[in-house]
């Protein structure tokens, strides 16, 4: 991996840096606190990587909850992963064997920065995109098993800590909404998001939600595209 490809990745994943010790370390902490050690968040962190998934995965280990509970359970929660994969198609487009990597990687966080980064010049994108999710990623697994750890050592009380990752994809997305060129997706996700809660209630809200903004989206997406390049050639006038 050349020096300078790390050097502007690591630049713009300090964020996450922060966010991902964090919440990793939340994480770790939970799941210590049911009695599973470093050694199995060293294993989740690596092979499922899904904050809000493991998350979710420390009550069902908690509770013994049985494979198809599990398998509904992580499908709903993760859905949203399926639109994300919709967006980032052409991004990927050419990444050779590193596309399911960058797939299997494509956490809220890393979707955030690679939706909105700017490839510094000299660099190849897909070099660029591919460092920036194995620098998320190693920074989740580096938090959970320090979570771990120290929740052995410790005993901390966990009361509460779960609501780091929802504080963190905060703070990513009013980052993204700041920069954003259009606020209309924004804007149609938390209608759609609230008509789904109306409808459906809290526990069935995110496959209608999801729903209904992709088809939106779809329909949109002319006309959304028009608007960027307009507003694209309206910067490069004189």
């Amino acid at each position: 991996m050349k020096r300078e490809i790390l050097s502007a990745a690591i630049r713009v994943t300090v964020p996450v840096l922060m966010g991902y010790l964090a919440i990793g370390m939340a994480f770790g902490l939970m799941l210590q606190s049911v009695g599973y050690g470093a050694p199995w968040a060293l294993l989740m962190s690596l092979t499922i990587y899904a904050g809000s998934g493991q998350y979710l995965g420390v009550s069902l280990l908690a509770t013994g909850a049985s494979l198809p509970q599990v398998a509904f359970l992580t499908l709903m929660i993760n859905f949203r992963h399926l639109v994300y994969g919709l967006s980032m198609l052409e991004k990927f487009r050419g990444m050779g064997k590193r596309k399911f990597y960058m797939i299997f990687s494509l956490t809220d966080e890393t979707y955030a920065l690679l939706s909105s980064v700017k490839v510094p010049e000299g660099i190849r994108a897909h070099d660029y995109y591919f460092t920036i999710a194995m620098l998320n990623q190693s920074y989740w697994v580096l938090g959970s098993v320090l979570g771990s750890l120290l929740g052995a050592a410790l005993g901390i009380d966990t009361t509460g800590v779960d609501f780091a990752m929802t504080a963190l994809f905060l703070v990513i997305a009013v980052g993204q909404w700041k920069k954003a060129e259009s606020h209309l997706p924004a804007l149609l996700g938390a209608a759609a998001t609230l008509v789904g809660l109306l409808l459906a209630g809290a526990e069935n809200m995110l496959l209608p939600a999801l729903g209904v903004i992709v088809a939106a989206l779809t329909l949109m997406r002319p006309r959304l595209e028009e608007r960027v390049q307009e507003e694209c050639g309206e910067e490069a006038a004189p």
